[in-house]
């Protein structure tokens, strides 16, 4: 029995051992971290990936919060030990109602009990998952240096008798030591394990006490400064892109190079807005204006630089409201139906992978400007107006056939297109939503329907300069619900009775 027990420790001390050890230990963990897949879980409201960091060459590090298509943020003041660093993958953020709702906790101090308990849920399985993977890298590497050790004991063997000893009798001769050497990698590889598990944990613990979404990453929002020379005796302010700005109208009397440049036109939707309740309505919406050049930043256009919208609209004092059309330019979305037009089937992959791109990115965008209106001191009432449909499914038009050199528009085409305008629309009704910003959908008909009043076309077709845009009937109609929802002052609204 005694010399069992000096073969086993002399076996514990052996160099063979100790690096089969050591390579099973960074091995093992190494292919732990690097092949454990992200566990899925909702926390927020949100799709949320939780997994770890790849291997890196330091003692410690933060945890990270990753959006995807956005950027990577590391947690301050959250030190984790050890290899095994959590990363939660948010993304593209989907503001919905429980995102909604759980935003709304976060904001108010609650804790997020549920979030982090379905994290954390999400960990456990990946840990579990991972000591798995371990095991089985490290099952592998004691057979791939078992068999290399019989082998060299074979060949060894083989020297020194000349004729050679049995495989069977030297297999059975090193089969207790390869077995006491995969045992004592496998017992050191989940220790070791088990410890930077309990580190991560240790570290983790911290984050317990964060708050809000500020708590774990930070806070981050710069607002465009004020730009221009203060405003007053106006009632509201119209901002945005070539559909409020009213493309294809006749420019106003004395436009400036600006408005000549922006394509403001006389019956604009703020000219609209402004003979309807008596009072002047300031027009900063600009042709051809997005979130991040135009709204946000400057934009240049007709070789004009036109300063951010938002920055000039911080120069009006006191508005009592604003009128916000964004999104289409936003998504590059003439190019997106100019493709369905020239291709016979426009539902591919490709594309629709690059629409939730870019709805991913205006998402982020919109969420910018929601907050610089949010913060405006005179807390004036927004009211976001949403995208259109252009057509319906069973429309029998030229538009529909569009130019005769390409297969124009199927009404599978024209369903795919309404579909994405109905995301982009769900984007911006969430987004108004959060702050209690109001929304409008243009009561605009679509193109190859009769007007219902025998007014005219809502939108430019195909034969005119600028198709898909409200005509001066259609921002007419888009006028009436914009003033349903700020009201009329005092002085124009009808006697009682």
């Amino acid at each position: 029995m005694g010399r069992r027990v000096r073969g086993i420790r002399r076996e514990l001390r052996s160099p063979v051992t100790l690096l089969l050890v050591a390579a099973c230990v960074v091995s093992g963990v190494w292919a732990a971290l690097v092949l454990t897949p992200d566990q899925d879980v909702e926390a927020f409201g949100q799709q949320i990936s939780v997994g770890v960091q790849p291997p890196a060459a330091t003692v410690s590090g933060p945890p990270r919060i990753v959006q995807i298509g956005n950027t990577s943020l590391d947690v301050p003041d959250v030190t984790i030990y050890g290899p095994i660093r959590p990363q939660l993958s948010i993304g593209p953020v989907t503001r919905n109602e429980t995102a909604g709702s759980a935003l709304a906790s976060l904001a108010d101090g609650d804790s997020p009990t549920e979030a982090l308990s379905a994290i954390v849920a999400g960990f456990e399985r990946w840990f579990g998952t991972a000591t798995l993977i371990l095991v089985a890298v490290v099952l592998g590497v004691c057979g791939l240096v078992g068999s290399l050790r019989v082998l060299a004991t074979l060949r060894s063997t083989a020297r020194r008798s000349g004729a050679g000893a049995r495989p069977a009798v030297i297999a059975r001769r090193l089969s207790r030591t390869l077995t006491l050497s995969t045992i004592t990698a496998l017992a050191v590889s989940l220790v070791v394990w088990g410890a930077c598990g309990l580190l991560a944990v240790a570290g983790a613990q911290e984050l317990r006490s964060a708050r809000s979404l500020t708590d774990l990453t930070g806070a981050h929002h710069v607002t465009p400064s004020p730009v221009g020379p203060t405003v007053s005796g106006v009632r509201g302010v119209v901002v945005g892109d070539s559909r409020v700005a009213r493309l294809g109208g006749t420019p106003a009397p004395g436009a400036s190079p600006e408005d000549v440049a922006c394509a403001r036109s006389t019956d604009s939707l703020a000219r609209q807005l402004g003979a309807a309740i008596g009072d002047d309505v300031l027009n900063l919406a600009c042709s051809g204006a997005r979130i991040t050049a135009g709204l946000r930043a400057p934009q240049q256009t007709g070789g004009v630089a036109v300063p951010p919208q938002i920055g000039r609209l911080k120069q009006v004092e006191d508005p009592a409201f604003v009128v916000v059309a964004v999104g289409p330019n936003d998504l590059n979305w003439t190019d997106l139906i100019g493709y369905c037009y020239a291709v016979a089937d426009c539902a591919d992959n490709f594309t629709a992978g690059e629409f939730g791109y870019r709805l991913a990115a205006f998402d982020r965008d919109y969420a910018d400007l929601l907050a610089d209106l949010a913060t405006l001191p005179s807390r004036p009432r927004v009211v976001v107006v949403t995208s259109y449909d252009v057509l319906r499914p069973d429309a029998r038009c030229s538009t529909v056939r569009g130019p005769v050199q390409y297969p124009g528009l199927t009404p599978e085409e024209i369903q795919l297109l309404a579909d994405r305008n109905a995301e982009l629309n769900g984007v911006l009704t969430a987004g108004a939503a959060r702050y209690g910003f109001d929304v409008v959908a243009p009561p605009l008909t679509p193109l190859c329907e009769p007007s219902p009043d025998g007014l005219g076309p809502d939108l430019q077709s195909l034969d005119d300069r600028y198709p898909f845009h409200p005509t001066g009937v259609g921002e007419l109609r888009l006028a009436i619900p914009v003033v349903d929802r700020i009201g009329l002052p005092p002085a124009a609204a009808p006697p009682p009775g």
